[in-house]
């Protein structure tokens, strides 16, 4: 017996048994307000199925087939199906096991299974005519959508579909009718952005007439993506087989099987795999698929160690557990619309990061070598030049043990990086290098600032400077030669220019933190880089070129090849987040300054400007305010510091009543793994983080009656709002355990100790300080 059998067959025999469910009686359950349908159709770009917080494992349905690309062009359409899902589409292709949550671009989408009936297609025929193929029409009347949970009834089978999950394991339940031809398909071509040549191989082995194991590697977002499976099914498989549709010029001495029929090994690069069964009316065909980066046998570890069984409802109801403990974080007292809006929010930012490495703690790294966490859970899916501004700021109040895990990852991330750099946007043991700045940055100065530990400060603030001096990426080499990215070298060399700058403002104030005044010195110069590309002549941040020229002409009205990234002048020169008295002098003072904030959210931006531009679009915007992308969420919290504090929290009131909505098109952007509902979350609470690692949060107007937040060390901040409905928006008194607060300013240190966050509401501005 092969060594690799006794593997298998010593994992299968390790069974273990899980607790039962708590019996803890819950005040409230938290879970009824979450709608996962919310964010499902264009801009929202997040997912409908099953996951648990942080889980690696995303089962979703995917309902369409549309490439990246079509004869070497990009086709546009594929954009609506970041996630995989439209709600407005009429057939589902199947439900593949991983997937991003609201982001700009995509990948994943790994391995589909779609149970069918009849006669076998391994073809997922098209929307218009889904009988050329296995997909099959549905019905929103049939489909159900909880935290952890998604059901759905395939119309052209009749078969109900429903799928649960664990941190690594898909759990699908088929009921299928009475059936001589039935299966279960495995699509080992289909991916999200998918284009031919993306799979560079797979491989299914069939060990028994239950257990299938295999792997996949793909090159899409992530260049070189390992994912391995391991899948048993709650049935004994009748036949099996598979179709590679390569075109194959060598096929070597394979050609002496039937490798299409009962062979138990399959491999190719456009593999599809079915297997048969016979079934009974309302027999339920059960398959738990559980992933691992690093080995088949790591795919084993994680199904028997998380779910030895075959009960769906005790994994369902675990899952909810999971959802209703995180949820309970923070506890509000609000409308049941609110409340909605609110839990989804928060559900939302409790997907991603996601726990990247199997039950024995061993990953995939950055270098593709097999790595153990040592005292750390492993976190990939960092979309960090969105979720650093809210998301990771949330995070450390409330989940400050994964804040200090996913700091380690990204630390980790550096170490094993041969440029020495900390994540960009990472996932999936890949750099993608997506977007711009080294956001990392702040998220671990913000974490070790606000009283995060369990990592080495030294270490992270050696990997920071590192980051911030790697002249190979994004123009660093212009930039600390010059002080800004000139246009003629990039494009985007504007906004790039400006978010270094607060990068670097984050890196000295993790350097004073810990003593190195040298480096502090040298990173706050830095963070003055910002006042190079500010235009006194036109009061607007502009694009200036390496011979000190500034481009002419320029439109700061234009989103595109005006020196900015998803983006214009009017909302960019507003991103100074760590210096905002600076700014509001260069830009004459705060009267001045409230003005143009003015003429921000009134003005008509036409169409013209932002065509070119996927990610800003009618729906996000409020004048020329783009809420639907991320660069502008500080900006309704400016004019606190120009002595109009009213209009921020006229502003904020504004925003969370337009731009989050309780319908599948309900979100107004991309909701980039989180950032978009983290902004919802702080802003229902009263306060933001307009710079993290400030240690700061700026008052805004809260929207709920009442909130509790768990704090570390078992410690409370209810959050107490008085005389609050949907008129008296403004905020009269603040005040933190009996102390008033005069400036429209918190401090975490303050907040963490827990106690009494008392907000006074009042029908009428306070155009003075606060009583």
């Amino acid at each position: 017996m092969s060594m690799c059998n006794k593997t298998i067959i010593t994992l299968l025999c390790a069974v273990s048994v899980f607790g039962s469910l708590s019996a803890q009686q819950k005040t409230e359950d938290l879970t009824q307000y979450v709608n996962p349908m919310i964010g499902t159709q264009e801009m929202g770009h997040v997912f409908p199925g099953s996951t648990v917080p942080f889980g690696m494992v995303q089962l979703s349905p995917d309902t369409d087939t549309i490439p990246y690309a079509v004869d070497g062009k990009y086709t546009g359409t594929v954009y609506r199906y970041c996630a995989g899902y439209q709600y407005n589409d009429p057939t589902i292709v199947g439900f593949s096991h991983t997937h991003f949550s609201g982001t700009g671009h995509s990948d994943l989408g790994d391995f589909l299974i779609m149970p069918t009936t009849g006669k076998l297609q391994l073809n997922p025929g098209t929307s218009d005519k889904p009988e050329n193929g296995y997909r099959s029409r549905f019905s929103h009347e049939t489909e159900t959508a909880t935290p952890g949970y998604y059901r759905v009834t395939l119309d052209d089978y009749n078969i109900d579909a429903e799928l649960t999950t664990t941190e690594h394991v898909g759990f699908h339940q088929y009921t299928f009718p009475e059936s001589e031809d039935a299966h279960i398909v495995l699509d080992l071509t289909h991916g999200i952005y998918n284009y031919d040549g993306k799979v560079l191989w797979s491989q299914v082995w069939v060990h028994n007439d239950t257990l299938v194991t295999g792997y996949r590697i793909t090159s899409g977002w992530a260049r070189t993506n390992y994912l391995y499976f391991a899948m048993v099914f709650s049935k004994p498989i009748e036949n099996y087989g598979s179709r590679n549709e390569e075109e194959l010029v060598y096929r070597g001495f394979w050609r002496k099987f039937d490798q299409e029929n009962n062979f138990p090994e399959m491999g190719g690069r456009k593999l599809k795999t079915h297997f048969d069964f016979k079934t009974e009316a309302g027999e339920k065909i059960k398959i738990k698929f559980a992933l691992s980066a690093v080995s088949t046998e790591g795919a084993l570890k994680n199904l028997y160690a998380e779910v030895p069984h075959f009960d769906f409802d005790r994994v369902k109801n675990e899952a909810k557990e999971k959802w209703q403990k995180e949820l309970e974080r923070i506890r509000i007292k609000a409308t049941p619309e609110k409340k909605e809006t609110f839990y989804t929010s928060l559900y939302h930012t409790f997907i991603n990061p996601v726990e990247y490495m199997d039950v024995d703690s061993l990953y995939r790294g950055i270098d593709h070598q097999i790595h153990k966490a040592e005292g750390f859970v492993n976190y990939s899916v960092f979309s960090l030049w969105d979720t650093y501004r809210a998301l990771h700021p949330l995070l450390t109040i409330i989940q400050p043990e994964r804040t200090s895990d996913m700091v380690n990852s990204m630390l980790a991330h550096h170490d094993q990086s041969v440029h020495k750099s900390l994540p960009v946007w990472s996932h999936f043991g890949n750099e993608n290098w997506c977007m711009i700045g080294y956001h990392a940055v702040p998220v671990i100065a913000d974490a070790w600032v606000n009283g995060i530990r369990g990592f080495d400060p030294q270490r992270a603030l050696e990997a920071s400077v590192s980051s911030a001096t790697y002249p190979n990426y994004g123009n660093l080499d212009d930039y600390m030669k010059l002080g800004y990215v000139p246009f003629d070298k990039s494009v985007y060399g504007s906004s790039m220019t400006l978010e270094y700058a607060y990068d670097d403002w984050a890196i000295a104030q993790l350097a004073e933190s810990i003593g190195n005044k040298e480096v502090a010195a040298k990173f706050n110069e830095r963070a003055h880089n910002w006042k190079n590309l500010f235009n006194n002549n036109t009061g607007f941040v502009g694009a200036k070129n390496s011979d000190g020229s500034w481009k002419a002409p320029f439109d700061p009205l234009h989103t595109a090849n005006e020196g900015f990234i998803e983006g214009n002048s009017w909302n960019y020169s507003l991103y100074v987040p760590h210096d905002v008295p600076a700014l509001i002098q260069r830009m004459g003072g705060n009267e001045r300054f409230s003005q143009y904030l003015d003429t921000l959210f009134t003005m008509y931006l036409p169409d013209k400007y932002f065509a070119e531009t996927e990610d800003v679009t009618r729906e996000g915007l409020i004048g020329c305010y783009v809420h639907g992308n991320e660069p502008s969420h500080h900006v309704p919290y400016l004019y606190n510091w120009a002595s109009k504090p009213w209009k921020t929290q006229e502003r904020i009131h504004q925003i969370k009543n337009s731009m989050y909505l309780n319908k599948p098109d309900g979100l107004c952007g991309n909701d980039d793994c989180g950032q978009m509902s983290a902004w919802y979350v702080f802003s229902s609470l009263g306060f933001y983080p307009v710079a993290p690692a400030s240690g700061q949060y700026a008052i805004g107007s809260p929207s709920v009656k009442e909130a509790t937040l768990q704090l570390p060390n078992n410690k409370e901040l209810v959050v107490k709002v008085e005389n609050y409905d949907e008129k008296n928006i403004y905020v009269q008194h603040v005040e933190i355990n009996g102390k008033p607060v005069r400036d429209y300013t918190l401090l975490h240190r303050d907040l963490i100790k827990g106690g009494e966050l008392l907000f006074k509401m009042g029908r009428k501005p306070m155009k003075k300080r606060f009583k």
